[in-house]
């Protein structure tokens, strides 16, 4: 069958499932699959998730970790959902930071990172914004996690992808690319997955 029909059934399969389970965006089907191989969410956990609306990725994450911490920082707003704590703002700001710090008590466990631009159609601009965002991401994972806490990014790929994973390499002690198949066929969009993390390096950006 062709390749175009297949992809639209896929889409039209993760779309459809997320509204009978409840999600509030097909993309949570990639954070699912991330965990069921990587296992980076454990019950209790303390979680930052970046660029979180419209809340898909918070809801798995809360699934999961129950009784666990969720702050869900994004510049746009979302309807609350239950036990987890939101923080607007952009997380290339120094007042974001602050924000986010002033809620962490003992370290973080998880930082997660569905961060993506605005998307030009400049397939080299969309990577480069792409990367940019990541690194501040990094930035704040090495401010934030505790000693051998995990790091998931996702970033556009490209010419400068793996020196950004050389980065995220001498910050943890397993760094692997992953492509979820629930992301679309044609995406240049994959992740980054950090676990074990060493201890904070050199500043990145901040």
């Amino acid at each position: 069958m062709p390749s175009r029909w297949y992809t639209e059934k896929k889409q039209e399969y993760y779309y459809r499932i997320s509204k009978q389970k409840g999600y509030r965006a097909r993309s949570a089907f990639k954070l699912l699959q991330i965990q069921k191989k990587y296992h980076v969410l454990k019950k209790g956990d303390t979680v930052i998730d970046l660029g979180a609306a419209p809340g898909g990725w918070s809801q798995v994450t809360k699934e999961i970790i129950g009784d666990g911490k969720v702050i869900a920082v994004d510049k746009e707003v979302f309807d609350p959902l239950p036990g987890v704590l939101f923080i607007e703002g952009d997380i290339t700001k120094r007042t974001t930071i602050d924000k986010i710090q002033q809620e962490i008590q003992n370290g973080i466990d998880v930082v997660l990172s569905d961060l993506s631009p605005n998307i030009s159609g400049n397939y080299s601009m969309d990577h480069a914004k792409s990367v940019w965002l990541c690194l501040y991401a990094l930035e704040i994972a090495q401010n934030v996690l505790k000693k051998n806490g995990c790091f998931i990014c996702k970033i556009f790929e490209g010419e400068t992808l793996q020196e950004f994973v050389d980065e995220t390499t001498k910050r943890f002690n397993q760094t692997k690319l992953f492509t979820p198949k629930a992301t679309r066929k044609h995406s240049s969009e994959t992740y980054v997955i950090g676990k074990g993390f060493k201890g904070f390096l050199e500043p990145l950006i901040l």
